[in-house]
């Protein structure tokens, strides 16, 4: 073997060894579950994550994300990559252009979109059904991105995973004073309901959006709207059954007889800078669930008590919705409460805009 031969060999065997070394120390590196760190939060699939700085590079892809990081002062210039749920320029101006890792919080999502926004962490949902939260972890934190799982939709946990970003980001302070604020909102609601007798609690049924198509699927006992509506002066009828919802048929229904009949309008057109004009309306789904066999003669149908409200009440801002559901559900004990008044304090104070758009839709 001549001496070119050899130095050709030579030199492809440092080039081999280098990118190992650099392979190596990339991927142990990312992986390596070093447990230091200034900064140690739990995020609500129970994983530890530890951080020697706050993040400066955030990928997220559901607005209540979003918007807690409005309401604790985090600055948006941190957010690297979005989903096309932040499409509204009105509502979110800084975000509407970030480049579009996912077509929304539930679709399938672009890891090559995700990788070349190089992001130090991206939020994600911990336990709504549609999302695997632990393929997302196995394929993301091998290459140096973590994975924080948090939800921002339940009530007995959105003021623990306040506190996760709060902590992650040094917004403490800030996170004192929005809590000091939904308890005075929690604290004023209840006060109404200091003589309210448990049998004076109107039942209801709270159905999902999908129930226009098949059979009745409810909201049950871990569901949000649970707490949501027994905070609101109100009784989920179905909140002794498993899970977040299950399909029940129409006699269960009609042997509750509930009071009111309330739907997730999450897939309606309704909700901020939307005014129920595209889609399947408020009315139709209404008319629909009326002319259902034996519905006419429901105490909720027969007192035009059917409701649905946008998603917006099941997020961040449920709080400052709960003034509008129990004064929907007790309008007489709420009637010297301006229940708007706190969703115009929410979007003007955490989103600097005026509140625009039908929120809630009435029969």
């Amino acid at each position: 073997m001549n001496s070119k031969a050899l130095i050709s060999i030579f030199q492809a065997s440092i080039i081999i060894i280098c990118s190992i070394g650099i392979y190596n120390f990339v991927v142990r590196d990312a992986v390596s579950s070093d447990e230091t760190g200034e900064i140690k939060i739990t995020d609500s699939n129970d994983v530890d994550h530890y951080f020697d700085a706050p993040p400066e590079r955030v990928a997220l892809t559901n607005t209540y994300a979003g918007t807690v990081m409005r309401m604790l002062g985090i600055n948006e210039s941190k957010i690297v990559g979005v989903s096309g749920d932040f499409g509204d320029e009105l509502l979110w101006p800084e975000l509407s252009d970030k480049p579009m890792i996912q077509h929304s919080a539930h679709s399938e999502i672009d890891f090559e979109a995700i990788l070349d926004t190089r992001p130090d962490i991206y939020i994600v949902f911990a336990n709504n059904g549609m999302v695997d939260t632990g393929g997302i972890r196995e394929k993301l934190e091998p290459v140096g991105i973590k994975v924080i799982a948090l939800d921002f939709y339940k009530y007995d946990s959105l003021r623990y995973e306040i506190n996760v970003l709060a902590t992650l980001f040094g917004k403490e302070q800030q996170m004192d004073v929005l809590l000091e604020e939904f308890e005075e909102i929690e604290s004023m609601v209840a006060s109404k309901f200091t003589d309210l007798d448990y049998s004076e609690r109107p039942k209801i049924v709270m159905e999902h959006h999908a129930s226009l198509t098949r059979d009745p699927v409810v909201l049950t006992g871990t569901s949000q709207w649970t707490d949501i509506i027994d905070r609101a002066g109100g009784i989920n009828v179905f909140e002794n059954l498993p899970g977040h919802t299950t399909h029940v048929d129409m006699e269960a229904i009609l042997d509750e007889n509930p009071d009111v009949l309330m739907f997730d309008g999450i897939t309606f057109d309704i909700g901020y800078n939307r005014y129920d004009n595209d889609g399947t309306s408020c009315e139709t789904h209404m008319q629909h669930i009326e002319d259902r066999a034996g519905f006419e003669n429901l105490n909720a149908v027969v007192n035009d008590r059917l409701l649905v409200f946008s998603g917006e009440f099941a997020g961040p801002m449920m709080i400052h919705g709960l003034p509008t559901l129990a004064k929907h559900l007790h309008p007489e004990l709420f009637s010297d409460v301006d229940a708007e008044s706190y969703l115009d304090d929410y979007f003007t104070t955490y989103h600097g805009v005026e509140r625009v758009g039908k929120f809630v839709c009435t029969s």
